[in-house]
């Protein structure tokens, strides 16, 4: 079954290993980038990645799902969803454009190993 649509496992290759199991590759992150419709967001109290993502790419399905792009999308990426944002941290959020024509784009798959 591929992944689901904006998913983050839709930039990794599968295969089976020796003892048969499906593996799947690392994915490259979809890093900063300027976009004059990026947003920056400071965080305040009960922000966590999954809120910015549901408020933010609350137009697309599953949105609060695609915390993931948010960690991504950092300077300095977050690698730990679990931790706590720190009050008046400085986020910046891609818009859904650049999430549909950039992060999620086909030409993008198809270079992805």
């Amino acid at each position: 079954m591929p992944p689901r649509r904006f998913s983050r496992f839709m930039f990794c290759a599968a295969y089976l290993d020796d003892d048969g199991r499906l593996v799947l590759t690392e994915r490259e992150p979809f890093r900063f980038r300027a976009f004059p419709d990026n947003r920056q967001h400071a965080v305040v109290a009960g922000d966590t990645l999954f809120t910015l993502a549901g408020r933010y790419f609350a137009p697309l399905p599953r949105a609060a799902g695609l915390w993931w792009v948010v960690a991504d999308f950092q300077p300095d990426p977050i690698h730990d969803p679990t931790l706590s944002l720190d009050l008046g941290r400085l986020v910046f959020i891609p818009s859904v454009r650049v999430l549909t024509e950039e992060v999620f784009s086909e030409t993008r798959r198809e270079v992805t190993p």
